[in-house]
C-alpha cells in the first residue's frame, strides 16, 4: 500500500474561540490547507488522577504527509493546554485535485 499523501490531524480545545484561534494560526501559517471546527462535544476522561467531564471543541486540519509532524508540534507549541490531544489518521482515499491542492498550499519545509 502507498504511503498516505493527506493526513487529517486532530485536536480538541475547551472553547469555540480556542478552536478558531487554533485553526486561523494553523492555516495562515499553511501548515494545513484547511479545518473544522465541530462541536461542542461532551467528552469524559481520565486526568491527573480523578475522573473528569467536559465540553470541548474538535479541530480537523488537513494537511500533507510532509508537513504532519511539523504541524503536530506547532500544535503542542500554541495549545493552551499542557497536554493538548493531537493524533493523527491518514486519509486513505481522496480525489487527486484535493490532495493536489493540499500539497501546493501546505509549506513542506521551513
Amino acid at each position: 500500500m502507498p504511503a498516505a499523501r493527506i493526513w487529517a490531524v486532530t485536536s480538541t480545545t475547551a472553547t469555540e474561540a480556542d478552536a478558531r484561534s487554533l485553526a486561523r494560526v494553523i492555516v495562515t501559517e499553511k501548515l494545513a490547507a484547511g479545518a473544522e471546527i465541530t462541536g461542542p462535544a461532551i467528552s469524559v476522561f481520565w486526568h491527573l488522577g480523578e475522573l473528569g467531564e467536559g465540553t470541548e471543541w474538535r479541530v480537523t486540519l488537513r494537511t500533507s504527509a510532509g508537513v504532519r509532524d511539523r504541524l503536530a508540534a506547532r500544535i503542542a507549541e500554541i495549545h493552551p493546554w499542557d497536554s493538548p490531544e493531537v493524533s493523527a489518521a491518514p486519509v486513505e482515499w481522496c480525489s487527486d485535485s484535493y490532495a493536489e491542492w493540499i500539497e501546493r498550499t501546505t509549506v513542506a519545509s521551513e
